[in-house]
C-alpha cells in the first residue's frame, strides 16, 4: 500500500465510477488581495495537526492561516490535509525575491527546479523513505500554456524566514538561483512524499536584498501584491477554468 493510500482520499466519482481529479491551490501573499471563488471552509485532522481548507470544484489552501509567518507554518499538516481531501495537483501562487537583474519585478516565473537552505519536513517519522523531489513538467507545461506571459524555467532557493536575506547571501544565492522565497521547496517535498504532482506560478515581487535601489521591507511586498491584484484575480480564475 503506498503512503497516498495510507491517507485515504475524499474524491468525487462520476456516475460511473471514474476517479476525478482534484486540483489543488496553495496560495498565500499574492493572493491576500485577491477575489477568491466561493468554496466551503472545513477543518481537516491530520496526524500532523489541524488545517482548514476551501472546498468545492477545486481545494485551496491559504498557507499564512491564523497570521502565521513562513517559519511556524505547520507545511506536513498542511499538504497531508490536501492529500486527505483528494487533491491529486496542486499549483501553488509563491511570492519570491529576483537574485537576476534580468528578472525584473512585476514579472512571472513558473521554476522547473528548487533548492533549499533549510531543513525540508517529512512525513517519513517511522519510516526510512527516500523520493526523488521534483516539480512536475506536465503541470509546469500547462501552467505555461495558461500563462504564456510568465517566464518558463528557472531555480527556486528557499530560505528559512521569517527575515529576508543579507546582501552577502543574495550575492551568494545568485549564483545557483534565480529567485527566492520561503515555503515553495518545503510544499513541493511533501507533495512528492504523498504522490500529488506540484507546480509552482512566483510572482516577482521584489528584487532581493541589495540588488534594487529601494529598503526591502515587508510592506513594500504586500504594496506589490495589491497592485497586482487584478492580474492575479484574472490568472487565478484561467487557472481554475483550465484545470480545474
Amino acid at each position: 500500500m503506498t503512503q497516498r493510500q495510507n491517507y485515504g482520499t475524499a474524491h468525487a466519482t462520476s456516475n460511473a465510477g471514474v476517479w476525478r481529479m482534484t486540483l489543488g491551490i496553495i496560495g498565500g501573499t499574492s493572493l491576500l488581495f485577491s477575489e477568491l471563488p466561493v468554496l466551503e471552509r472545513r477543518r481537516f485532522h491530520t496526524p500532523f495537526g489541524n488545517t482548514d481548507l476551501l472546498i468545492g470544484d477545486v481545494v485551496m489552501l491559504m498557507r499564512h492561516q491564523d497570521g502565521l509567518p513562513p517559519h511556524r507554518i505547520n507545511v506536513r499538516a498542511s499538504i497531508a490535509a490536501l492529500a486527505i481531501a483528494g487533491v491529486d495537483r496542486i499549483v501553488a501562487f509563491g511570492s519570491s525575491g529576483s537574485l537576476k537583474s534580468s528578472i525584473q519585478p512585476g514579472s512571472l516565473v513558473i521554476p522547473t527546479d528548487y533548492i533549499s537552505m533549510t531543513d525540508i519536513p517529512s512525513i517519513h517519522d517511522h519510516a526510512i523513505e527516500h523520493i526523488r523531489p521534483e516539480l512536475s513538467g506536465k503541470l509546469c507545461d500547462q501552467l505555461f500554456r495558461i500563462i504564456p506571459e510568465a517566464r518558463y524555467g528557472g531555480v527556486y532557493v528557499q530560505t528559512k524566514g521569517p527575515r529576508i536575506e543579507t546582501v552577502a547571501e543574495v550575492q551568494a544565492l545568485a549564483t545557483i538561483a534565480d529567485i527566492v522565497g520561503m515555503t515553495l521547496a518545503s510544499e513541493a517535498t511533501l507533495a512528492c512524499e504523498l504522490c500529488m504532482e506540484f507546480a509552482a506560478l512566483c510572482t516577482v515581487d521584489n528584487y532581493a536584498n541589495g540588488l534594487g535601489g529601494v529598503m526591502l521591507t515587508y510592506e513594500h511586498m504586500l504594496e506589490t501584491s495589491r497592485s497586482n491584484r487584478y492580474r492575479t484575480d484574472k490568472i487565478l480564475s484561467e487557472i481554475i477554468r483550465n484545470l480545474g
